[in-house]
């Protein structure tokens, strides 16, 4: 593709850091780096403990049995996300209670999570979802009136805020993932932030193989460990990562100017209590109006060398999943959502002619085959 739909921003100070842990011999999981980009991002998300793991899926499986959920629980999780929160949640033995997305927002919807809660729920899963945060005031509420608990899972939105508040900040646990095209990467890896001591005690002995002292194994525990070579590229990207999240706003911000009045677009929400970070620009189609369906837009882009991405698929259509759910009817929204929806290139490498073209294509498109 000429154009992807993301990249990574990786330079001279990724190179330096890993070069210094690969002369220091420290390439595995001990080594100065792993406690360095900790530290840098617990101050960054505004939290007392960020503890690094290998993946954000992990950092999601920590997290739940650190709260203590087991076979006997159930776990609110938004329907239109990607499947590794439900994923963990079966890990676990737990049940997971999928539940409709706001119409708005695209995120967990607080009055339909409310309608979702049982006397078996132990825990709400919030995902702020291509960037955008969910309405944390509502699931927190939800969460203190039913004595439960509340997991951002902030894999999409490094670095976005709700009421000015860095989401992952505000539940009892937030987690991030460091995968590749996310906006800041370790190539793979995570990371779990709490300000509860006592969690975060848990989260790191379980993420050691439940050690302590050495080769004294007094949990069930799990290699999740960080290396020291992702965590020495980790912590040259957290240097720069307002710089990445401005690009992500001038980006969101040419799509949104260019698209706001073509037929049939829906662009990506931006509520007013939050600011966005935009990991994938994100728009809905509309055919009748358009004059192209989603996955038709997605077919003419490629034929111009514009690499783009359809939303997830809602949980509850997938195998997997069924034997979990309800009623088929209780996602509308999130069934909408993941019809009409396409994710933009907007990787932080880029250029402003780029996004332009995207854009400019796209209302060609749209005036080539209205009717």
């Amino acid at each position: 593709m000429k154009i992807p739909v993301a990249n990574p921003d990786i330079g001279k100070e990724e190179e330096e850091y890993v070069l210094n842990a690969v002369r220091s011999g420290w390439i595995s999981s001990q080594g100065p780096y792993v406690k360095e980009f900790e530290k840098s991002f617990a101050n960054f998300i505004g939290v007392k403990h960020a503890i690094a793991v290998s993946n954000g899926t992990v950092a999601l499986h920590l997290a739940l049995l650190a709260l203590g959920v087991t076979h006997i629980s159930e776990v609110i999780v938004p329907d239109l996300t990607f499947a590794s929160p439900a994923n963990m949640v079966l890990l676990t033995g737990a049940k997971p209670i999928f539940v409709d997305v706001n119409r708005d927002y695209w995120c967990l919807d607080p009055v339909k999570v409310k309608e979702a809660i049982t006397d078996k729920t132990k825990v709400i899963i919030a995902v702020h979802l291509y960037g955008h945060p969910a309405d944390m005031d509502q699931i927190i509420e939800a969460a203190n009136e039913n004595g439960l608990l509340v997991i951002e899972d902030a894999a999409e939105a490094h670095g976005a805020e709700y009421k000015n508040t860095r989401v992952g900040s505000m539940g009892d646990i937030g987690v991030f993932s460091f995968f590749g095209n996310k906006i800041i990467t370790t190539g793979e890896g995570g990371m779990v932030v709490t300000n509860d001591d006592e969690l975060a005690d848990k989260i790191r002995l379980m993420r050691d193989h439940g050690m302590r002292p050495r080769y004294w194994h007094v949990t069930i525990g799990f290699n999740y460990r960080m290396t020291n070579i992702q965590a020495a590229i980790g912590l040259a990207q957290l240097s720069k990562i307002k710089k990445l999240i401005a690009i992500k706003n001038k980006i969101a911000k040419i799509y949104s100017d260019i698209l706001k009045d073509v037929p049939g677009i829906e662009l990506h929400p931006n509520m007013p209590w939050a600011s966005p970070s935009y990991w994938l620009y994100s728009i809905l189609v509309d055919k009748k109006e358009f004059g192209l369906s989603r996955d038709e837009l997605i077919t003419e882009l490629k034929k111009k060398g514009i690499d783009t991405r359809r939303f997830f698929y809602p949980l509850h259509l997938m195998p997997v999943f069924k034997p979990y759910v309800n009623k088929i009817s209780d996602y509308p929204i999130s069934t909408y959502l993941s019809e009409h929806g396409i994710n933009l290139p907007s990787g932080p490498r880029i250029s402003e002619e780029e996004v332009i073209t995207v854009a400019e294509t796209i209302k060609k498109l749209h005036k080539e085959n209205i009717r």
